[in-house]
């Protein structure tokens, strides 16, 4: 073992010619690709339809609250980003076709990791998430976001809650998707006020 010797002792080992530039292979590799930067905002940015952005509380086709105040999104919500407080509907002041609805909803964006456990936990399909992901804001105030921030706007066909169910309708009826309109003449409900007239007669 003491005869064998390192043939490269006293040596300089020999240099590859090419170690250089393969050491810039990465670097040649990628410098006449397109470029991925974004110019956001000036241009804004597509999202997937699946994006998990704000949230919202959604309507049946009448106008009535999809929400009824179950607070099964606020258990399951792992950064315990959302608060709700449920109440009675009544027949001179109802907001859901079920015995409740949220009173007050709010959603705290400064805990909401956007994980989206909150809309499986909704046994009504109430709560959704939209595309909108610009939530940044100047104060910690504005970023928790109350009902009236959440609730979907109205559209064709729907008449602002409170009022009353579509006659010969039940709860029942609705989740299975079968009231697809206000009935005629409904018109909303002040609180505090009498029930109107909503047999289902043209007013």
């Amino acid at each position: 073992m003491s005869d064998q010797q390192n043939p490269y002792s006293g040596k300089e080992k020999p240099k590859n010619p090419l170690a250089g530039v393969a050491g810039f292979g990465v670097t040649f590799s990628t410098m006449f690709k397109k470029r991925t930067t974004e110019q956001y905002p000036e241009e804004p940015k597509q999202t997937a339809l699946r994006f998990h952005g704000r949230h919202q509380l959604n309507r049946h086709p009448d106008g009535l609250e999809k929400c009824v105040g179950c607070e099964l999104c606020a258990w399951a919500c792992p950064a315990d980003a959302i608060y709700v407080e449920g109440a009675d509907n009544t027949e001179e002041e109802r907001y859901s076709p079920g015995e409740r609805y949220g009173r007050v909803y709010q959603i705290n964006y400064l805990r909401c990791i956007l994980c989206g456990l909150c809309i499986e936990a909704c046994p009504t399909r109430a709560l959704t998430m939209t595309n909108e992901f610009e939530l940044a804001d100047s104060s910690r105030a504005s970023l928790i976001y109350t009902k009236d921030e959440l609730l979907a706007g109205l559209t064709e066909g729907m008449v602002e809650s409170p009022h009353s169910i579509f006659p010969g309708m039940t709860a029942q009826d609705y989740y299975e998707g079968k009231v697809t309109a206000a009935a005629p003449g409904t018109v909303p409900q002040q609180r505090g006020s009498a029930k109107p007239d909503s047999d289902g007669e043209d007013a």
